[in-house]
């Protein structure tokens, strides 16, 4: 099922064979699509031990922390499905209104067709395979390109999708992603494209599919403020913020990407951020159980030059050999440093201070349109405050990253930081065409919607508001 950019002439064939296979209806059903998923599941508890290896091997991720941000928030979503998906394809009756008398009213749910779901590296599983349940629940055929730089990872989802489904119906395409991505997209119209990942390359997906007019969802990125106020419980904050900034060695597209707080108690949650990472991480990372590695060496050489920005505050240690950066606490940093202009998306924390609510407000907006927003603060004024002006795709109030957990919430940016949103029914949605149908009785059949129209006018207005 696997297949490699050196095959990308085998491209439209292959394509071609997953559109016949759509297009035969043998997707539809109800019995076929719960079929799936239950395989879908099965497979992935079968491959829980090699799962962990994989992503360890890829990103120094320990099987706790695999389990709570990626196998088991995967696992969450299909058998959310599983448990939801009959009701879900039921059609919704909805109201009709006394223009369309005598009628009723439904809305179906198709599915799109054969759609190409894109991941990045530092999800690999979780980001790939949440978009394919919602996909297979939704009665699609799919294209999964996971990302090369995630090797281990890419290798072990090859193995499941091909002894899972059928080649025709789910079809893992590996590669280069900056070549094979362009290439599929070329030379077939898909139905929909998910992807996740930048904001430049999701430009350049989008620029893509506009050729086509071929919907997309853009899942990106973007500087996720969080802000501390003089009356949040501070220990608990540091806790909170830490390990949401710190997960995945900070390579998390919602991570607080910098801390403004309050100058009243700046010094404190200082403290407590620097005693609360010594705690969970130890005075030496390097070989924590809890804390993973950088990616690759062009993300590492990339986070190190942002260390010689501002005063470290706590951390920065690094060491090549291992990709492994120690979790850093910056200070004195400007929001005319590339520290403040970039995601960071590593373990590098840069930590602001504001008097005023007008000003932090100024700072936030500079980076408009974050993927995340935190704040921690007692004063529901402020929390209203903060959400009625401030566009954000999701957020904690108190808390940082687990709004991502909550099945029941919808997922995803707004402007720069992306486009549409899933998880759960959502994810069905994504790959649905709402089709709405209207049903009229031919028994009853009043005069007035026909013409001549002369003198029908009142009755209009008073049947049309």
């Amino acid at each position: 099922m696997e297949t490699n950019v050196a095959d990308m002439n085998d491209y439209t064939s292959t394509l071609n064979t997953m559109r016949s296979y759509f297009d035969s209806g043998a997707t539809l059903s109800y019995e076929f699509r719960k079929r799936q998923l239950v395989l879908f599941k099965d497979a992935i508890i079968k491959y829980e031990d090699e799962i962990n290896k994989a992503l360890f091997a890829d990103l120094k991720k320990s099987k706790e922390e695999t389990w709570a941000t990626e196998t088991g928030l995967l696992m969450g979503e299909i058998i959310n499905a599983i448990n939801n998906l009959h009701e879900w394809m039921v059609p919704e009756k909805v109201s009709s209104t006394l223009t369309t008398f005598p009628s009723s009213a439904k809305i179906y749910r198709d599915p799109l067709g054969v759609v190409l779901i894109i991941a990045p590296w530092n999800y690999p599983l979780q980001l790939l395979l949440i978009p394919l349940a919602g996909a297979i629940a939704a009665g699609n055929c799919a294209v999964l390109k996971p990302s090369e730089l995630a090797p281990a990872t890419e290798k072990i989802i090859v193995k499941i999708i091909e002894e899972t489904f059928a080649e025709n119906y789910v079809k893992v395409i590996t590669g280069n992603g900056s070549e094979v991505v362009p290439a599929l997209m070329n030379q077939f119209k898909f139905n929909h494209i998910f992807y996740t990942g930048s904001t430049t390359v999701g430009r350049e997906i989008y620029k893509l599919a506009a050729n086509d007019l071929i919907p997309v969802t853009l899942e990106l990125g973007g500087k996720s403020p969080c802000i501390v106020y003089e009356d949040a419980a501070i220990k608990v904050a540091a806790k909170r913020i830490i390990m949401g900034k710190f997960l995945n060695a900070g390579q998390t597209c919602i991570a607080p990407d910098y801390i403004l707080v309050h100058e009243t108690v700046k010094h404190n949650l200082l403290n407590e951020l620097k005693e609360t990472t010594q705690k969970f991480y130890t005075n030496d990372p390097s070989n924590s159980n809890d804390y993973g590695k950088i990616i690759n060496e062009n993300r590492f050489n990339k986070l190190v030059t942002y260390l010689n920005e501002g005063k470290i505050f706590y951390g920065g240690r690094y060491d090549k050999a291992k990709l492994h950066i120690d979790p850093t606490i910056l200070i004195n940093v400007s929001m005319s440093d590339t520290v403040m202009k970039e995601e960071i998306f590593g373990p590098i924390l840069p930590v602001l201070s504001f008097n005023t609510t007008k000003e932090a407000m100024q700072i936030v907006k500079q980076n408009d349109n974050p993927l995340s927003f935190y704040l921690f603060t007692k004063n529901k004024k402020t929390e209203k405050e903060w959400i009625r002006k401030i566009p954000f795709g999701g957020g904690c109030i108190n808390n940082t990253v687990w709004q991502f957990a909550n099945e029941n919430f919808p997922f995803g940016g707004i402007g720069n930081s992306g486009l549409g949103a899933y998880h759960g029914k959502n994810t069905f949605n994504v790959f649905t065409h709402l089709k709405p149908v209207l049903k009229t009785s031919t028994f009853i059949d009043p005069q007035l919607k026909y013409p001549p129209f002369k003198g029908k006018l009142k009755w209009f207005k008073k049947l049309i508001r």
